[in-house]
């Protein structure tokens, strides 16, 4: 199976951004905006939103996720919220260790592999986030830095699970910067992180697997991203947040 036939998954993370009132006007503009889309589209809200975005979003092809989770069912975990919750609420997709969650908010590989767990086990998709620093870049320690998150978050996952995880390849240095990794970049990475899937599981598990690159993909530069053998999709920051640029990255996956 070659990269062209898997279906790419362009999802906007939202991050702590839009009040439900603004997080109403981006969707109303939105639906009409990718309804012909061929790729999958997500939109990742903040927690108070997702309410309003399934509503919204129900009968359109724009599914919803979270950012984040915890790895508990329930339990004395103040300001967390569970699995099970989002489920209820409606979600599909569940962001786990977005590189925010790992440098602000004390996530660990542990954690990370916990919550995507607790994700892919209850039925829905995690998209899990690996990338390294520009400083482990710089010292040659990318494959080394990435191959030990993708193994760790993937450790004790069924290959009866495994079809319901996502990964996204954000480097650090390439998030909020405006700076993006060079096609050659992206795809050695992507590829990189193929292998190891392979090295794990099989060749089936790891050429069906969706890998995305999330690091400043936007209009001008997600074309040639996308275009890339090993990238999926795309996990899309800042230009998730205009519906016009947006747009313009899900036409990109559409080209074939």
């Amino acid at each position: 199976m070659n990269g062209s036939k898997r279906k790419k998954v362009i999802a906007g993370n939202w991050k702590m951004n839009k009040t439900a009132a603004e997080a109403a006007m981006l969707i109303e503009n939105l639906i009409p905006a990718v309804k012909d889309a061929e790729c999958e589209v997500v939109i990742l809200v903040p927690f108070l939103n997702i309410s309003t975005a399934i509503k919204m979003c129900e009968g359109t092809n724009i599914r919803v996720g979270a950012q984040n989770c915890h790895f508990a069912e329930s339990g004395a975990f103040t300001g967390e919220i569970s699995v099970p919750m989002l489920i209820e609420a409606g979600v599909e997709f569940v962001v786990v260790g977005h590189s925010e969650r790992r440098q602000y908010f004390g996530e660990t590989d542990d954690s990370v592999n916990k919550k995507a767990k607790a994700v892919i086990e209850n039925g829905l998709y995690a998209i899990v986030c690996v990338g390294e620093s520009l400083e482990e870049r710089e010292a040659g320690d990318t494959e080394k830095v990435v191959g030990k998150q993708v193994k760790a978050a993937l450790f004790d996952v069924s290959s009866e699970h495994i079809g319901k995880l996502i990964i996204a390849y954000e480097p650090i240095w390439a998030i909020g910067t405006g700076r993006t990794a060079t096609p050659e970049q992206a795809q050695e990475v992507c590829k990189f992180i193929r292998e190891t899937v392979k090295n794990l599981y099989s060749d089936e598990i790891a050429e069906n697997m969706v890998i995305q690159y999330g690091g400043s993909m936007n209009p001008g530069n997600a074309e040639e991203l996308l275009a890339l053998e090993d990238v999926d999709g795309g996990l899309i920051g800042g230009a998730s947040l205009k519906a016009d640029d947006f747009k313009a990255i899900v036409d990109a996956a559409n080209v074939k």
